[in-house]
């Protein structure tokens, strides 16, 4: 028996990277999953693979009409919802000085309204199935600040208040929420933040990013399995009394900077 057999669940950007990985764990675990993107030729590409428990469902997390169509394919196609991963997500590369306010309020309404209108969206499901989890994907970057990600720390930081506020209120429900914080480390995880560098750098900008000589954990870097591990064990019922919290899964990152190495 898979820990997820019978559960349905929902996972927005998962055509790619956590979500993807997150996705397919799922598969593996018995859950029937609608893969959730706006990135519709690889979201489908990725459905298909995993096979018939899987459907794709073009969803911007900020459209309330989205969500709304969504919820009712899922109906539709697997019946109410049990699980959602909040785990959409997109950063700009800027100094404050370079604040652009409509890309910084994009980013706000992704990472943040996105969750908020997703959570509302299938309470009813969770509340008539008598329960549910919800896990959001936050960052280290909700724990501790970063240089030039001013607004992606922002919505971070402020998905990290909303979960603790959606437990108050749900707990009672049986409907659990929590936050997952990965570090990045992987190519693949941050690719985003690690291309725009680059492009500064080949327009001539001099940029030494400081701070990210190595982890605690040596040359051992983040993946995407990592990441789905986690979210797999909260959206499980052996979570069943893991509710409000964050869960870090940062290689010891945030556990301080100064070690020793011996060699």
């Amino acid at each position: 028996m898979g820990r997820l057999d019978g559960k349905v669940a929902i996972v927005t950007g998962a055509a790619r990277g956590t979500g993807a990985a997150t996705a397919e764990r799922f598969v593996e675990e018995g859950a029937q999953v609608c893969i959730a993107d706006v990135l519709d030729e690889r979201g489908e590409a990725h459905a298909q693979a995993l096979g018939e428990g899987v459907c794709f469902q073009h969803l911007d997390v900020t459209s309330e009409q989205d969500w709304a169509a969504g919820l009712e394919a899922v109906h539709e196609r697997f019946g109410l919802v049990d699980i959602l991963v909040n785990n959409a997500a997109i950063l700009d590369v800027h100094p404050l000085a370079e604040l652009d306010v409509s890309r910084a309020r994009r980013i706000l309404d992704v990472n943040l309204i996105g969750p908020m209108i997703g959570t509302r969206s299938v309470l009813a499901d969770m509340e008539e199935k008598g329960g549910g989890s919800i896990v959001n994907l936050g960052s280290i970057d909700a724990m501790e600040g970063m240089g030039w990600v001013a607004p992606y720390c922002a919505s971070k930081f402020g998905l990290r208040g909303f979960t603790k506020a959606a437990a108050l209120e749900l707990g009672q429900k049986d409907i659990r929420v929590n936050l997952v914080c990965p570090s990045g480390g992987s190519r693949e995880l941050i690719q985003g933040f690690v291309s725009q560098l680059q492009e500064r750098v080949a327009a001539g900008e001099k940029i030494e990013p400081q701070g990210l000589e190595g982890g605690v954990m040596g040359d051992r870097r983040i993946q995407p399995s990592d990441i789905a591990n986690v979210i797999l064990f909260l959206a499980s019922d052996e979570a069943a009394f893991c509710h409000g919290s964050e869960y870090l899964v940062d290689g010891g990152h945030t556990a301080g900077h100064i070690w020793f190495k011996i060699d």
